[in-house]
């Protein structure tokens, strides 16, 4: 792989019959194959799981956070650790945010301006200013194989018609600036972010703007964020509809599964959400009918695993009424429910993946809704949104 392009991606089978694909993308530190989810490490750690235990159920890349990195413990220590992968001892790919999110979850201590997003430390008293350079120069320190430009970040629900068209404007600016500021190309991938939100007009505008730019991978943002469904899933088919089928696409903050069976036949690549370890902190274990509570008293005699059918370590060792003994209530039920809640993120991308070289992606995603969805009552927009990629759930 040349040292100038340290992204290279080949898309290894298509669907027949929708979007989806799978492929094998290459970064300095790891191959990693999509369609992929990504856990989320904020702070450079997994809440419930070491490194070594995230290499045990063969997680190739994780999610790292600028913003929450540049506050604490800073680059300064980072930098002297030689970069986030030796800091906290993972040797596979990493992606880092931009700090952009943060303009809605943390707005209220944040004005935005041209120059960049002004935040009050949610830490102490202090006045943190990221613009597009500062956040490409936090980046550059932390050394991730792929890294985000700073996007203006509009909450989805918002219906100001005028912030959104100039959030969606300033975003484009702003990747110019990342661009220009970024000094380690040989190294690091940037990724521009899809915006434009709900608005179909000016999404389709955004997209065309940064498909012109000379990167190796694109991100679809503004999504995720406490939208309709239906206004969801036909901005993800506009988005992969226009961004290069040759380069890989970053679907952000979704982690539902049968979101990411519907976006992956959309044609998406690449996923990250909070979800799988922040649902196991309430003592929910995901399953193919969905999650189930071990907190229910109808667990507390139920000596089978989780999941007869999961190979991760918690399913091998331990029993639904152990883990209802001790759900909410002692640490390690959150990271035992964290192990195995990412295993089955991971599972089923792979499963995704095999299907898709079999061309039986279809078939799976049949199989997988009836079983969610048992009495056939799918929703509507899951419907719609296979639909549209010629997968018909109600057919006889």
């Amino acid at each position: 792989m040349s040292q100038s392009r340290p992204l290279t991606y080949k898309v290894i089978a298509q669907c027949s019959q929708t979007r989806a694909r799978t492929g094998l993308m290459q970064l300095p530190h790891c191959a990693v194959e999509t369609p992929v989810f990504m856990p989320v490490g904020t702070q450079g750690t997994m809440k419930g799981l070491l490194p070594d235990q995230l290499e045990n159920l063969d997680c190739q890349i994780i999610l790292a956070n600028t913003y929450h990195l540049g506050n604490r413990p800073g680059v300064g220590v980072i930098s002297k650790a030689g970069g986030l992968h030796k800091f906290m001892g993972w040797k596979r790919a990493l992606l880092t945010d931009s700090g952009g999110f943060q303009m809605v979850s943390l707005l209220k201590l944040a004005t935005i301006t041209e120059e960049g997003v002004k935040f009050k430390s949610p830490y102490n008293d202090s006045e943190i200013m990221l613009t597009p350079e500062h956040s490409i120069e936090i980046q550059n320190c932390i050394g991730a194989d792929i890294i985000m430009q700073l996007d203006d970040v509009v909450q989805t629900t918002h219906n100001d018609t005028a912030r959104i068209k100039e959030a969606t404007e300033r975003t484009s600016r702003w990747l110019d600036r990342c661009i220009s500021a970024h000094q380690k190309p040989d190294e690091q991938n940037v990724f521009p972010i899809i915006q434009g939100l709900l608005n179909p007009e000016l999404r389709e505008q955004s997209a065309r703007e940064h498909v012109k730019k000379y990167v190796n991978g694109f991100a679809i943002g503004g999504l995720s964020g406490g939208e309709a469904k239906d206004d969801f899933w036909p901005m993800v088919r506009l988005s992969t509809g226009i961004l290069p089928s040759n380069k890989p696409r970053y679907l952000m903050g979704v982690g539902l599964a049968v979101d990411l069976v519907v976006c992956v036949a959309l044609g998406v690549d690449m996923f990250d959400c909070v979800f799988p370890t922040r649902t196991a902190r309430f003592g929910c274990a995901l399953v193919n009918t969905g999650q189930i509570v071990l907190k229910n008293k109808k667990f507390a005699n139920d000596f089978g695993p989780i999941d007869e059918n999961c190979t991760c370590s918690t399913c091998k060792r331990h029993t639904r009424a152990y883990l209802h003994s001790i759900a909410t209530v002692e640490t390690v039920s959150c990271h035992l429910l964290s192990v195995h809640n990412i295993a089955y993120q991971l599972r089923l991308m792979r499963t995704m993946r095999e299907h898709i070289i079999n061309d039986t992606f279809v078939s799976f995603v049949k199989n997988f809704m009836s079983e969610l969805y048992p009495d056939k009552n799918y929703p509507n927009w899951v419907n719609k949104s296979l639909l549209s990629v010629n997968i018909n759930l109600i057919e006889e």
